[in-house]
């Protein structure tokens, strides 16, 4: 039977981060759970709810999301918040481990296949973010100037929680107050914003195709035939470019997939893992 969750903070790579462990003591397999840009463990409710009855599951609030600290001092690059996450899965000494990354998790997690291409077995990879560059000059110039981060808050503000959901989400019924609290909490502190605009800054871009040709860790790409924020002909590229890997297209389905297809999700990743093990044996 699984355990109650453990809850709490770390400080690895000079920030707080904040995670939700479910130990499992029938098992050591391990899912460890990396979320997309403006999201956090919240978005992986549902999934956690299925994946912790056979599995370990390890969900992190990647800096500078969620719970996790917003520091002055942390570089908030891709590199660096996939070092970030190898550091607490070594502090929290887990094996057999297993990464599920949805969007910009997703990027998060090919860059710790290509740093510590051991530390995990398979990799699951959600409308993954992809080929996205680095942003332009003139922004990251602007990110500089005194209060611009009054000017992030006000673009988050001009999107809203629901419109944002609304354009991740192919079912808009899906849509309640729960999940537009859960994703708002953590926008009503001005630090976020901050952050944010130091992420302008940092964050170097997706890794090329060269990087990617490299990863030999068996992936599973699963897409949303309407995603409008990752469109499928990303994912396709992706594939391509990730020599053993393969994609599962859910039809009807938009971006933001742990809310959407949860049970579908669980379904694929169990199949998966037993066609991996029949493999292997």
């Amino acid at each position: 039977m699984t355990q109650n969750v453990i809850s709490g903070y770390k400080s690895v790579c000079d920030i707080n981060v904040y995670y939700e462990f479910y130990p499992n003591p029938s098992t050591e397999k391990t899912f460890v759970l990396l979320h997309g840009f403006l999201s956090s463990t919240f978005t992986y409710r549902h999934l956690i709810s299925l994946l912790k009855t056979e599995y370990q599951v390890l969900s992190v609030d990647l800096p500078p999301f969620g719970k996790s600290g917003k520091c002055s001092r942390y570089v908030y690059s891709y590199k660096n918040i996939a070092q970030t996450v190898i550091k607490l899965i070594e502090s929290l000494g887990l094996k057999e481990m297993f990464f599920i990354g949805h969007s910009m998790g997703g990027q998060i997690v090919l860059n710790i296949l290509h740093m510590m291409p051991e530390m995990a077995e398979k990799a699951i990879l959600l409308c993954s973010s992809s080929y996205l560059r680095r942003s332009k000059l003139p922004l990251i110039v602007s990110s500089y100037m005194p209060y611009f981060h009054v000017f992030v808050k006000y673009w988050f503000a001009r999107t809203g929680v629901k419109k944002n959901l609304q354009e991740t989400l192919y079912d808009h019924s899906l849509i309640n107050e729960e999940m537009i609290n859960g994703y708002l909490q953590p926008f009503l502190e001005d630090e976020i914003f901050i952050a944010l605009t130091r992420m302008i800054r940092h964050r170097e871009g997706d890794l090329p195709s060269s990087i990617l040709n490299q990863i030999k860790t068996p992936c599973l790409l699963i897409w949303g035939d309407h995603d409008r924020s990752m469109p499928l002909e990303v994912g396709e590229k992706l594939n391509k470019d990730l020599l053993n890997s393969e994609l599962v297209v859910l039809k009807e389905t938009g971006h933001a997939l742990p809310e959407e297809r949860p049970h579908e999700i669980y379904k694929y990743i169990k199949n998966f893992l037993n066609k991996y093990q029949t493999a292997v044996n």
